[in-house]
């Protein structure tokens, strides 16, 4: 079975989550409107669960981006508005009873900032702490349970992450942003740079360790730009392109150039311009929640309790001694709640949309920075350049991804892809089971909320591989997904037939699925041909 949903991959996995979710104070970003425009009031809801005592909520807000600050219903920073509660459920699954709370905003001009916190209380025991929403952190008891279940040990029983008296912040712009039209009619090729072309005359420099570097650069791909443009596509999605030094990138030592194995600043600026000539645009993969634990910052930071650095990141009791991505020591997580590590963040994005004329990005683990990061970000390269198009990887349940709306311009489609690869990979599901679920699924979000559909990425076993190399199930998969309203994602390769020789659950690793592109007499040439028809269709149906 495919294991998509790291951290809801099994059922116990999935309960943990559902109980971290209605436990404490949890807000996760509930509005209405979901993305408020200028006039909108905007209703904001909040849930109680049954392990905490308190009989009063209230969201403390400002109007100007500034840090709300305030106390048990009195504030020294911003306005104060209470939450009422609405209703009260049973929960079976927490064994116990949650109350929803929701309260109304009053309508807000054009680029206005609201930024806010929740805070509640027990007023009959004057002594106890405010708890500030979200308490108890479902991402990181999430991660926490996945970390266990993959490495073989028992899941936590009662982990609740997150200080309780902090919480977390959130912020809506209030604005008219939205997705580019050109997204909208995007076919994306993703390209795993290292595994994709060395260039004209040149041989790989190995392609036995899939973990170690085979040698792909950016030069390789200006050289197969005629294919990419003659395949029908129109944007190309990079892995990492960064100074590191893995194979994937997604660990980078310098967010200020391009690696030089892959040809180094020039070729991101002939490769940009290049594309551009040929109508194909170029978005980057951005980690924005963790960088290298090489990188200058970091060992700035982890060198000297009095570094500058040292509140960029969360350094802690751990066995590691600082959080990170998924308890990995070599990716430090980067503490975007701290204002300087933001802007350093944000400013990393703006710079490559200004100075090498990118158009977008595909934000690596977008689940993982603060809550309010995305608002700020999102508005922060919308300014540089309104055309450019984001999509985050948030690997969540739907309603997760859902509030993201107003954040991001979209999101992969991670429950669609699941169903096809069921569907026709597996074969698990039948057609109607598939026709039901994107019936239910496509109607859950809006059509302006761009959802980017794959068959198979760089972090999944490729779909011929989990369909026994069945060429025409495979046919039968792409042709539902370019019928679908979302963006299509082809893997580099799954065009020509690339398979690789292992799954990535035989002890192999995300890397199996990297294998190096196929050229000339080894490319499936027929699927080919069908592909590109697929995409011609698609075009045509779209006008």
């Amino acid at each position: 079975m495919d294991f998509i949903f790291g951290t809801l991959a099994t059922d116990d996995l999935k309960l943990v989550h559902h109980r971290a979710n209605r436990r404490g104070i949890q807000h996760r970003y509930q509005l209405s409107p979901r993305d408020p425009g200028p006039g909108d009031p905007i209703t904001l809801k909040v849930q109680v669960g049954p392990d905490v005592t308190i009989d009063h909520v209230a969201c403390y807000y400002t109007l100007d981006g500034s840090l709300p600050v305030g106390s048990c219903g009195r504030v020294s920073n911003g306005q104060v508005v209470m939450l009422h509660p609405v209703a009260t459920v049973w929960e079976t699954l927490v064994w116990g009873y949650v109350t929803h709370y929701e309260a109304t905003l009053p309508p807000q001009p054009a680029g206005t900032i609201v930024r806010y916190k929740i805070g509640a209380w027990d007023s009959n025991q004057p002594g106890q702490s405010e708890i500030f929403g979200d308490w108890p952190n479902v991402t990181a008891t999430a991660e926490k349970a996945a970390s266990a279940f993959f490495a073989g040990e028992p899941l936590p029983e009662d982990f609740r992450p997150g200080n309780p008296a902090v919480g977390d912040t959130f912020a809506f712009h209030v604005d008219t942003l939205s997705a580019p039209a050109w997204a909208k009619d995007a076919i994306i090729y993703q390209i795993f740079v290292d595994r994709f072309y060395p260039g004209d005359g040149k041989e790989w420099l190995q392609t036995e360790d899939l973990n170690g570097i085979c040698g792909g650069t950016l030069w390789g791909i200006i050289d197969k730009l005629d294919y990419i443009s003659d395949l029908g596509v129109n944007c190309i999605w990079l892995s990492p392109t960064w100074v590191s030094d893995s194979h994937h990138g997604y660990d980078a030592t310098d967010y200020d150039h391009v690696e030089p194995r892959m040809g180094g600043d020039e070729a991101m600026h002939a490769l940009v311009e290049a594309a551009h000539q040929r109508d194909i645009r170029i978005l980057l993969d951005l980690a924005c929640n963790h960088i290298s634990n090489e990188h200058p910052i970091f060992v700035d930071a982890i060198s000297s309790p009095n570094s500058c650095y040292r509140e960029w990141f969360n350094f802690d009791d751990s066995e590691i001694g600082y959080r990170t991505f998924f308890g990995v020591a070599t990716m430090p997580q980067v503490n975007l709640s701290h204002p300087p590590a933001r802007q350093w963040m944000i400013d990393i994005a703006t710079y490559w949309l200004r100075e090498y004329k990118v158009d977008g990005y595909r934000l690596d683990y977008a689940n993982g920075p603060v809550p309010d990061f995305w608002s700020d970000f999102r508005a922060a390269c919308k300014q540089v350049n309104p055309d450019c198009f984001m999509f985050g990887e948030v690997i969540d349940a739907p309603d997760v991804i859902h509030s993201y709306i107003g954040r991001l311009d979209g999101c992969l489609d991670f429950h669609l892809s699941d169903a096809i690869r069921r569907t026709y990979g597996w074969q698990t599901w039948s057609e109607a089971d598939l026709k039901r679920f994107a019936e239910h699924h496509l109607s859950y979000f809006p059509a302006d909320y761009l959802m980017p559909t794959f068959l198979d990425s760089h972090d999944m076993d490729r779909f011929l591989y989990i369909a026994k190399g069945d060429i025409e199930m495979l046919r039968r998969a792409a042709e539902v997904q370019m019928s679908l309203r979302g963006i299509p994602i082809i893997f580099y390769g799954t065009e020509v037939g690339l398979s690789q020789s292992k799954g990535i659950h035989d002890g192999m690793g995300f890397h199996i699925s990297r294998t190096p592109m196929l050229w000339g007499d080894d490319q499936d040439v027929d699927l080919l041909d069908f592909y590109k028809r697929l995409i011609r269709e698609r075009k045509a149906r779209r006008g």
